[in-house]
């Protein structure tokens, strides 16, 4: 049975490990950054099994310090979202629902109408591709972050419920 609990900061070496362990389909991190990423988060979770950390996100609100060229874009077009800079698991436990019921969580945690995220085009990765569009994300544009390296830029929109306030998004974006 998995368990989603708050990231801390004495998960990170983990975290840090099982996010070098799925580059390039997560971004490469020193072990410092990782930490700066960390306090700046809104909502950091941890998913565990058996008592073991198995995978990880990391979901950022607008505007604070970092400079990473898709959460800028980002900032750049929305007053409210919340960013997953990264979502990452150890092979052992990857396709086994986790990343759902993590992305559930945090939705349940925000009152942000947007969740937004990218997913690597070039070089592909399309099991992400394919879970996040079954999820509900919808590709609203394609960045290239540096030569060879493009991402689609995606969202869900977080349907309103009647307990917690949303501002409102237009849908045609």
């Amino acid at each position: 049975m998995v368990i989603i609990r708050d990231l801390t900061s004495s998960d990170l070496d983990v975290a840090w490990r099982i996010n070098q362990a799925n580059t390039p389909a997560v971004g490469d991190e020193p072990r410092d950054a990782m930490n700066e990423i960390l306090s700046m988060c809104s909502i950091a979770l941890a998913s565990e099994v058996d008592g073991q950390v198995v995978g990880f996100c990391m979901v950022l609100p607008p505007d604070t310090g970092y400079d990473s060229p898709n959460y800028r874009y980002f900032c750049d077009r929305f007053p409210e979202f919340v960013y997953l800079d990264r979502v990452a698991f150890d092979s052992e436990h990857q396709g086994r629902g986790y990343g759902g019921a993590m992305y559930r969580e945090v939705e349940q945690r925000t009152t942000a109408p947007l969740f937004a995220l990218e997913v690597n085009v070039k070089p592909p990765n399309e099991g992400s591709l394919r879970f996040h569009i079954r999820e509900g994300f919808v590709e609203i544009d394609q960045l290239e972050t540096r030569p060879g390296k493009i991402v689609s830029l995606m969202v869900k929109h977080l349907s309103p419920d009647s307990d917690r306030p949303r501002a409102s998004v237009p849908r045609g974006i």
